[in-house]
């Protein structure tokens, strides 16, 4: 067992919410300037918020499951896991009913939860060469199989489209705006992430340099190859994937959002980088400063209550017309909340709720008298 067993990672949340408010970032503010320049912020969070959620959710999937269990206590955790990420996959489908201009990614991340579970079987030196090979291939075989199927219907899966369970399945898995199929390689890099031992300065040094090596190499490559004039005009992304119209040099781009192996490479280098910084300065850090840390990026240990609250902020009824200057209020909103629950110790209220059947089963196959073990960062 590695030494993630012991307590809280404060960086893991530190990270969370910087994914979170990389994503609210992409949602408000500017994609290009006056003068048609990419922005800042949709070039440091474009595509790579997401990634870095994604990748996270790997990590955590894998504190979740990093202990041995046969026979019941393995398939009570199991379906405790597939329930969670049911709840999970329902307010998803709730949030993309609603009127915000946002594709919202909880539906797709609970399927990647759910299609994620038979590879939480699987050592590093599987996992590792198999997320390799995922990056390569998984786009490749969407190339292939998407010109077959329906074009996408609709920016967020909601409960209407239930009525079309195949058009549904077709967006989820492949043609929608997070397609699980080639966005599976980010949560088998998180996989690989969360059987490591997070403590070891040494190795997150390491982990740093070779997240950073890799980001930079997918976009130098892709720059090299790919048409410039093709990747100046999708330089603030795509929809989920390339056009499905059989030209193979899309998958040459490391555009936001097109699920090529470049830029599935890249977003999980950059992805890796940030999780790697995060952690290691929890641990050059002293106790004190980690406490104050662990207030200030409070939000993310609930991202699953603040990312919906940043969703319905998003409507018309909750939250004026957005114009970017409603950023700093949305940050203000979502940090405040955060800070908040970690000084009462709550979790998110939605975080309580979509953890229940985790704790169900877990409580299920616990003899009477012996502590539950509370886990870190689920």
């Amino acid at each position: 067992m590695t030494g993630t067993s012991r307590g809280r990672l404060i960086g893991l949340d530190v990270a969370r919410c910087l994914a979170l408010l990389g994503m609210v970032a992409t949602h408000v503010l500017d994609e290009r300037t006056a003068g048609g320049d990419l922005t800042t912020a949709q070039w440091l969070a474009g595509g790579r918020a997401s990634a870095l959620f994604a990748v996270l959710a790997g990590v955590s999937l894998a504190l979740m499951t990093r202990e041995p269990l046969r026979g019941r206590p393995l398939a009570a955790r199991t379906a405790g896991i597939a329930a969670r990420a049911l709840l999970i996959g329902l307010l998803g489908l709730l949030l993309g009913g609603l009127d915000t201009g946002i594709a919202v990614i909880l539906t797709y991340y609970a399927v990647l939860f759910v299609l994620g579970l038979p590879f939480t079987f699987l050592g590093v030196r599987v996992l590792l060469p198999l997320t390799v090979a995922w990056v390569a291939l998984a786009p490749v075989v969407s190339h292939l199989v998407r010109p077959h199927l329906p074009p996408r219907g609709f920016d967020s899966p909601a409960f209407a489209q239930l009525a079309d369970p195949g058009q549904l399945v077709s967006e989820l898995l492949l043609t929608g705006y997070y397609p699980v199929v080639p966005w599976l390689a980010y949560l088998l890099a998180g996989l690989v992430l969360g059987r490591l031992d997070l403590r070891d300065p040494a190795l997150l040094g390491g982990l740093a340099l070779g997240g950073f090596s890799v980001a930079l190499l997918a976009t130098q490559v892709s720059r090299t190859f790919a048409d410039p004039a093709v990747a100046a005009e999708n330089a603030t992304g795509m929809y989920g994937v390339t056009p499905p119209d059989g030209d193979w040099s899309w998958l040459l781009l490391v555009a936001p959002h097109s699920a090529t192996p470049f830029d599935l490479a890249q977003t999980i280098g950059s992805a890796v980088l940030v999780i790697a910084l995060c952690l290691l300065a929890e641990r050059l850090l002293p106790r004190p400063a980690n406490a104050v840390l662990a207030v200030l990026f409070g939000a993310g240990a609930a991202t699953l209550t603040l990312y919906s609250l940043h969703v319905v902020m998003r409507t018309d009824a909750v939250w004026p017309t957005e114009e970017p200057s409603t950023y700093v209020l949305h940050v203000v909103v979502l940090l405040a909340l955060g800070a908040t629950l970690r000084l009462l110790r709550r979790r998110g209220p939605l975080e309580t709720v979509a953890g229940l059947p985790v704790r169900l089963a877990r409580r299920s196959v616990t003899p009477a008298g012996e502590p539950q073990r509370s886990g870190t960062n689920r």
